[in-house]
């Protein structure tokens, strides 16, 4: 059987690699480069399949007009079409969502759906996205062993601008509810932290947890103009 490459930009545990190959009987490549998606380097592996979860870079035509690439994408398509999809969820209140799976086509999230299925909203940023990883697994194995025939999105057409970095100020928030949600959205590796800068300091918040109205947090505190060694 033809291998099956999983492009993500952000790590894919082993153990779902290792599991992946046992579900499916099939050999599993990783890619985590922009570099290393170019046809040259696909052809020589000749996929079955490409997948994307977690994939931040656009996709070269030559790749998805030559082989069957699926990108997965944190909204019910299509509503949620474009960036930062779980940080703009939380921020409209929602507790849950579908992770679509659709094929990829030169308009961003605009392809057609192979399947969704749900995902809960709850809790930090990266215990979401850890909980989508094992999603998208499951829903890998289903389109491998069914192969469904892809159909075209449905609904009204709602885009999701990317958040910007001065977006993860808490300083405007007056709702403990809504700080709440704005620390657990962005609490994930790699991700710009929720924050609040004084006259010579600049304060960073992870690890949240509420309760009778009020927020425990773990608190970074950094010197403005202090360069951070991590």
């Amino acid at each position: 059987m033809k291998p099956v490459i999983i492009a993500s930009t952000k790590q894919w545990k082993s153990d779902l690699k290792e599991s992946l190959e046992n579900a499916l009987d099939s050999k599993i490549i990783v890619l985590t480069q922009k570099e290393e998606l170019t046809e040259e380097n696909i052809r020589s592996m000749s996929p079955s399949w490409i997948f994307f979860p977690h994939w931040s870079f656009m996709i070269p035509k030559s790749i998805y007009q030559n082989w069957k690439c699926v990108v997965f994408h944190m909204t019910d398509l299509p509503y949620g079409r474009g960036g930062s999809p779980l940080q703009n969820l939380i921020v409209r209140g929602h507790k849950t969502t579908k992770i679509s799976a659709i094929s990829v086509v030169k308009e961003v999230d605009a392809g057609d759906i192979y399947i969704k299925k749900g995902l809960d909203l709850s809790g930090s940023a990266q215990e979401i996205y850890e909980r989508a990883t094992s999603v998208i697994e499951t829903m890998i194995i289903k389109i491998m062993k069914e192969n469904p025939f892809p159909v075209p999105q449905k609904g009204e057409i709602v885009r999701f601008k990317r958040r910007k970095l001065e977006e993860s100020n808490i300083k405007s928030i007056n709702n403990i509810n809504h700080l709440y949600d704005h620390i657990r959205m962005l609490d994930a590796k790699g991700y710009p932290h929720a924050y609040l800068n004084s006259d010579d300091f600049c304060f960073e918040f992870t690890q949240a947890s509420l309760g009778n109205n009020e927020i425990y947090a773990t608190v970074k505190i950094r010197q403005k103009g202090v360069l951070n060694d991590e």
